[in-house]
């Protein structure tokens, strides 16, 4: 189970996480301060699906791991605190911020120095959550491995 469990709750949560992302930047890119808040304001809704995604996929990689902490997987492992330290230290608190902001109109500069730290760290996010599935596919055999 837990090795079904683990690719598809990981997969939720990159696809999540760049649908936020994709999200923003399209909305951004149409000018339209009611797409804009209609997208910063639904994000946070979105954590509903996020967070479990994300405990599950780090709990099964934990299980799985068997406490090894060498090669792929303590690759993986060694990325996980930059990867929920960002999502909870600027990825949420940020979300929240810009809703806030968005749902009262509000687009001044602060809004667009926090969007511009919330894309950044998102998009760390996402590269290093793409980086862990392709490890992760690595160690299961559906990629290969480069041997240098």
């Amino acid at each position: 189970m837990l090795k079904i469990v683990h690719p598809v709750a990981g997969g939720v949560a990159l696809l999540t996480i760049a649908t936020f992302w994709l999200s923003t930047i399209i909305s951004e890119l149409s000018g339209s301060q009611a797409l804009i808040a209609s997208v910063k304001t639904t994000i946070p809704w979105g954590f509903l699906l996020l967070i479990p995604a994300l405990a599950a996929a780090g709990g099964t990689g934990v299980l799985m791991s068997k406490g090894s902490r060498v090669g792929l997987v303590g690759t993986k492992f060694k990325r996980m605190p930059f990867i929920a330290g960002n999502g909870i230290l600027l990825l949420i608190p940020s979300a929240l911020f810009l809703a806030s902001k968005a749902s009262a109109g509000e687009f001044d500069t602060n809004f667009y120095l926090v969007q511009a730290l919330e894309l950044v760290a998102g998009g760390v996010n996402i590269t290093l959550l793409g980086l862990n599935m392709r490890d992760g596919l690595k160690l299961k055999g559906w990629l290969r491995r480069r041997h240098a």
